[in-house]
């Protein structure tokens, strides 16, 4: 009998932990009270918006780039991305001495837009409704000469990305649940790489804004399910398609996919901002929303909660998370208990 050997274990997440130490920022655990009684279980909040470049993606794509043979590095790195993986291959490109361009929608949001171009990359746009950034960053690439380092199609990406998991681990002890975010799958599968390897009973959610939920609709179906381009305030979520290599990871370590709702990732930033103290952009916030609606079901015991990214600008974050005439301004949990505000 032949067993397959999976594209990414745990030893590759920890071979790239060593590579990233000193270079990536070994991000902080918080703990709320009041979250721990609004979740019934002792939660523990990875703070990845404290990362480099503001969010998670800065692990996979340096150690991806480190991973390249030097005439190869030398010659530039081309990426594409909404904005967080593109920050991350343009800061990792100038910690590495190297160039990059980034393949962006013309929609991104400005200030991740403007921080890629504040590291030094060169940036072409498209249009994510009608264009394949794909093939526009494949072209890209094999016209100058370029070393592609795709957002999460990469082992090495991956096992850079489940280096978030490894340190929360390592930080807060086993684990009975990881929840993060899902977007092209690379985050959750290198984090359920390392959870699954080191608390095989731990269960290990996805959650996605309900737009953009083609990673629960593949689960569902065997297969790879391809939707409509998702609008979602979740920009970092907004794919249409699992990555081939993260779905074949995620089918096999994932105990299931949950969705939330923009309102809900709204209700999940104004939380963190007032009680946590702490800001996420929408798809950095999709993770808590589930905890804070329940959507993810009991959770008891000890509880992972990745918090992948805070690159959101003052005028976007005000827009999203000024409460208004609305009547939901703190999210609460199914047993009644409304979030507040003040200290942790």
């Amino acid at each position: 009998m032949t067993t397959t050997h999976p594209p990414v274990t745990l030893d590759d997440v920890r071979a790239a932990a060593g590579i990233l130490r000193g270079v990536a920022h070994r991000t902080p655990v918080l703990r709320s009270r009041t979250l721990d009684a609004l979740a019934g279980a002792e939660v523990h909040l990875k703070c990845e918006n404290f990362q480099r470049a503001g969010a998670f993606k800065f692990r996979g794509a340096y150690h991806a780039a480190s991973r390249l043979a030097p005439e190869r590095l030398s010659r530039g790195i081309a990426a594409y991305s909404s904005g967080n993986h593109a920050q991350a291959v343009a800061l990792a490109a100038r910690e590495l001495g190297t160039t990059a361009v980034i393949v962006m929608p013309e929609d991104a949001p400005p200030s991740k837009h403007a921080a890629t171009e504040g590291y030094g990359a060169e940036i072409v746009t498209y249009d994510r409704y009608t264009g394949d950034r794909v093939a526009v960053a494949e072209a890209l690439a094999a016209e100058r000469g370029l070393a592609l380092v795709p957002p999460y199609e990469h082992p090495h990406v991956i096992a850079g990305q489940g280096t978030a998991a490894l340190e929360l681990l390592e930080q807060a002890g086993d684990l009975d649940v990881l929840l993060a975010p899902v977007g092209g799958g690379g985050l959750i599968a290198g984090s359920a790489t390392a959870v699954k390897g080191l608390c095989p009973a731990a269960r290990v959610i996805g959650v996605e804004p309900e737009g953009g939920d083609d990673t629960k609709r593949s689960l569902e179906a065997g297969r790879r399910v391809s939707i409509p381009v998702p609008r979602t305030i979740a920009d970092g979520q907004a794919l249409h398609t699992p990555g081939e290599l993260t779905f074949s990871l995620n089918r096999r370590l994932l105990d299931g996919i949950v969705l939330v709702g923009d309102d809900e990732i709204r209700d999940a930033m104004r939380f963190a901002f007032e009680r946590l103290r702490i800001v996420l952009e929408p798809s950095g916030a999709t993770a808590l929303a589930a905890l804070l609606t329940g959507r993810a079901g009991a959770l008891p015991g000890r509880v992972g909660v990745i918090l992948s990214g805070g690159n959101v600008d003052a005028e976007r974050f005000a827009r999203l998370c000024g409460s208004g005439d609305r009547r939901a301004d703190r999210p609460r949990h199914p047993n009644g208990a409304p979030g507040g505000t003040g200290g942790r």
